[in-house]
């Protein structure tokens, strides 16, 4: 499950060159739930990075804190508040990684899982127009989770699905059928991902001291070896 965001300053250009910007990228050291960050959605048939309120709020909703900030892949056909927006209102969040926890005889210790190279990722969505006057943006949005493949299963069992660069628009564009689109939700490859432990400044989410995501220990990775 995706808690919290790590968000540093990334050039956006590089992954979708004719992207829009309607508003500079936020940038967070420990972003959590039910706050603004930046995402990326097709507006008059290009992409266009704007800012959203992450929790998904359909027009029945009428309690912000029941607002959902993921998604399972697997129930986005069959799930009435996921379906119409996984339809035709994708999205993609860039981000530098993801936080987790893993629990401890005493303790949860968290970790930051990231490319092994540190480049950016960006992570699959779905948004609506907010139907609550306690939100300030005009979009909200939820990430969408797939299973997590060893070794990093053994920190959480599930995590954002990530959408390559190069299949970027085709995630976007409201005419990729849900069958199409669920095909390119799926566990990140082995080797691109890895974990490492980071401070427990993290565990409170007002704690924005870019320390946050430093590593306090080495990175967990695939061994290609231990096919």
């Amino acid at each position: 499950m995706a808690g919290r965001l790590y968000i540093p300053p990334l050039d956006t250009a590089r992954l979708l060159p004719d992207l829009r910007q309607e508003a500079p990228l936020l940038t967070a050291p420990n972003l959590a739930p039910r706050r603004t960050l930046s995402h990326i959605r097709l507006t008059e048939g290009r992409a266009c990075l704007s800012r959203a309120f992450w929790g998904l709020t359909p027009a029945w909703l009428s309690v912000l804190d029941h607002a959902p900030h993921c998604a399972r892949a697997e129930s986005l056909e069959t799930r009435a508040m996921f379906r119409d927006a996984f339809a035709a209102r994708r999205s993609l969040v860039p981000v530098g990684g993801v936080y987790v926890w893993r629990i401890q005889p005493r303790f949860k210790q968290p970790f930051l899982i990231t490319r092994v190279d540190r480049g950016p990722m960006l992570l699959a969505g779905l948004w609506c127009r907010y139907h609550t006057s306690l939100t300030e943006h005009a979009d909200s949005m939820a990430l969408i989770t797939v299973a997590t493949r060893e070794p990093l299963a053994s920190l959480s069992d599930r995590l954002p699905a990530l959408i390559a660069a190069e299949d970027a628009m085709r995630w976007l564009d409201p005419r990729t059928s849900m069958e199409a689109a669920q095909r390119l939700l799926h566990p990140a490859p082995r080797e691109l991902l890895g974990a490492f432990p980071v401070s427990r400044k993290v565990n409170d989410p007002a704690n924005q001291d870019p320390a946050c995501a430093h590593p306090t220990g080495p990175m967990l990775r695939w061994n290609e070896q231990e096919k």
